[in-house]
């Protein structure tokens, strides 16, 4: 037993002595041939400690010394530490794995973290069973005090191994596709926002020629930067550096976009981290204005989105009384349009007691998405999708949208276009052209081998009308259920650009949804609706009669783009309008509820210019006889007539007649074109 016992101790002792011999230190001794290489090496080193000491922010650049003293001698245990750890503090996360593995080979008590850190490194790197294994070795070394610091967060980490185990198993049928080199620079390129019809992009940017051309003193990087990039046939053109004031001498980040593509949301460091707005005037973006008080705080708030009626704000902040870190709040203008009202934070459905980022509200009124550290992840942030159910009045259950877009590493600031075909995010891959790179994903696309990435993604804290044109095919997809309308305003008679307001109504319950402004120096215009509303679109200007559009969509109706330029014509003898939200019983002379609204429009151009004098029109198609037709619009036409008068209008200045099927405007022979020929319009007379 004895003899046994003296046997295996000196079996441990020679094995720890063949264990130590494989580590080799710096030392001029164990280099006799290369003492000069030695001390280049050991002055690397003591390079890259000095970055080291500063801590993660600083690690990038430690590690560019230690890989160079790696180079000449790749067996020491505490260079090989070094490096593994910095590297996952880098956007190449997965690198730690080869360095911490030969550190721990070389010396098994280089340091008790370096089982968590393997840990880090194989999940990361979607090595499941070996995460696990090391996360468990690392528990199993714990005293009993840090033991009970660090069991949830041990347990974390292993519960997103398994969901990241199952969701590599189903992953979702989609394509990741590099936007470019047109786009992305060799530098960080992050945080795309985008127009709903995907149109415009703006981004963050760390390049060389930001505005001032400083680096940031917290982590030697350049200042961020603000940069926008149009689609023109189909493909990105070369971003801008929009300048000042979007862009200062300091971090400017782009953080969200208005669905027209005429708001942006920008993140700036003051104040503790707030979020600021820039409108765009013509051609030219405001001052970015700080927001409301109740939205920033001395606390950090870090994203934010609106709705597409621009009537609610969503945003995060880590102020206290939250659920977590980092939670998403909601708040909404007041009636008069001025004011947010005091945010409401969105609830435990939404929010966990880790931390909520990147918070993206879709076009369609009722799909959220959002980055989480906590519901079911994979690892760091995933990104998932919430849908708002009229009927219960609540948010359902969110729902990870899956590998490849989710990785194990931080999935942070997703957007999705207005058809739910394309996404966009920033990504770190092998391919890559720059430190991250901007990255498009498309949904339910045809055929193609999905990306299986092993990388790390990592996202940094967006003459007459025309006739309606459908520019994409209806897409099935749940979270495609809306109508982008846009296309130019335009002077009937110039043809130049007309800066007008876009008023946006709910026709069954007679209320003003919501209101834009199209662009003065393009005329351009961009709103969105969700479908499952009968919507009344009235354009007005000054010195213009107001032009008016029906849009009644179905609840299942999937996605769709009508471009349209719209002509206003100016107040003079002579021009008419269709009244295209006017509406009737059938084969009656009743006015519809529905109707109000544009009624009251109507009421309101009278009165503004009371020296008018106009003609209600009543027009009908060729089905029944023309004596019934002709009794039916004009029975119609004196219905308006009426109303006005009632609500104040001198019958002096109004006079009606009714054209029956005398005066079509589009052909009798489909239902689309008698659908156009039932109509009222009204014609200035005089002024």
């Amino acid at each position: 037993m004895i003899q046994r016992l003296y046997s295996l101790f000196v079996f441990s002792v020679a094995f720890a002595t063949i264990v130590k011999a494989q580590n080799v230190e710096f030392d001029k001794d164990n280099f006799p041939d290369n003492k000069e290489g030695v001390k280049a090496a050991i002055k690397e080193i003591k390079e890259g400690d000095k970055y080291y000491k500063l801590g993660p922010r600083a690690y990038k650049f430690a590690l560019e010394h230690y890989l160079k003293a790696a180079d000449f001698n790749s067996k020491n245990a505490e260079l090989n530490f070094k490096v593994g750890d910095c590297y996952l503090h880098t956007i190449h996360k997965v690198r730690a794995i080869p360095y911490l593995e030969s550190a721990y080979k070389l010396n098994r008590d280089i340091d008790p973290k370096i089982h968590y850190m393997l840990g880090d490194a194989y999940h990361l790197n979607l090595q499941w069973d070996e995460a696990i294994k090391e996360y468990t070795t690392y528990k199993n070394g714990l005293t009993p005090e840090e033991l009970r610091i660090q069991t949830d967060d041990i347990k974390k980490k292993t519960e997103e191994c398994n969901t990241g185990r199952e969701l590599v198993k189903h992953p979702v049928k989609v394509f990741i596709d590099n936007i470019g080199g047109i786009v992305n620079s060799s530098y960080a390129d992050y945080t795309p926002v985008i127009s709903a019809d995907e149109s415009t992009m703006f981004f963050t940017s760390r390049r060389d020629n930001t505005t001032g051309g400083g680096k940031d003193e917290n982590d030697f990087e350049y200042f961020e930067d603000i940069y926008i990039t149009y689609k023109e046939n189909g493909k990105w053109v070369s971003p801008e550096n929009p300048g000042p004031p979007i862009n200062t001498n300091e971090n400017d980040a782009s953080i969200g976009l208005s669905a027209d593509g005429q708001k942006l949301f920008i993140y700036k460091g003051d104040n503790g981290g707030d979020i600021f707005e820039c409108v765009l005037k013509g051609k030219y973006w405001s001052k970015p204005e700080r927001m409301d008080k109740v939205i920033n705080t001395k606390f950090h708030e870090s994203a934010a989105c609106y709705s597409f009626d621009q009537k609610t704000l969503y945003f995060v902040s880590d102020k206290p009384g939250g659920y977590g870190g980092r939670d998403i709040y909601m708040t909404k203008l007041n009636k008069k349009g001025k004011k947010w009202e005091e945010p409401v934070n969105m609830g435990a459905v939404i929010n966990t007691p880790y931390d909520e980022e990147g918070v993206f509200m879709h076009p369609d009124g009722k799909t959220m998405y959002f980055s989480s550290r906590g519901h079911r992840t994979m690892g760091g942030y995933d990104i998932f999708r919430t849908l708002w159910n009229d009927t219960t009045q609540s948010w359902s259950e969110p729902e990870n949208i899956g590998y490849p877009v989710n990785t194990a590493d931080d999935d942070v600031f997703f957007v999705i276009s207005a058809s739910g075909k394309h996404g966009y995010y920033s990504s770190v891959k092998n391919n890559g052209i720059g430190d991250q790179d901007i990255y498009l994903i498309t949904f339910l696309g045809a055929e193609k081998p999905m990306v299986l990435n092993t990388e790390d993604n990592l996202l940094a804290s967006l003459a007459a009308p025309t006739s309606e044109k459908t520019i994409e095919p209806v897409i099935k997809s749940k979270t495609s259920q809306l109508t982008i309308f846009k296309g130019r305003v335009l002077d009937a008679l110039t043809m130049q650009p007309v800066e007008a307001t876009l008023e946006i109504t709910d026709n069954q319950k007679n209320e003003i949804i919501s209101s834009f402004e199209s662009n003065a120096t393009t005329g351009k215009y961009l709103v969105s609706l969700p479908s499952g509303k009968n919507y009344g679109i009235a354009v007005k200007a000054d010195k213009y009669l107001f032009y008016s559009e029906n849009f009644d969509i179905p609840a299942s109706a999937g996605y769709q783009e009508v471009t349209k330029d719209i002509l206003l014509k100016r107040i003079e003898v002579g021009s008419k309008i269709v009244l295209k939200n006017i509406f009737f019983d059938f084969d009656r002379a009743t006015l519809r509820p529905e109707s109000t609204a544009e009624l009251e429009r109507l009421t309101k151009l009278l009165n503004d210019n009371s020296g008018l004098k106009i003609e209600i029109s009543g027009h009908t198609d060729n089905k029944g006889s023309a004596t019934y037709n002709q009794k039916l619009s004009e029975d119609r036409a004196k219905t308006v007539v009426d109303y006005l008068i009632q609500h104040g209008i001198s019958a002096s200045r109004l006079q009606y007649k009714g054209y029956g099927l005398s005066q079509p405007i589009a052909t009798n022979d489909t239902d689309e074109g008698r659908q156009l020929n039932r109509r009222t319009e009204f014609k200035i007379v005089a002024k």
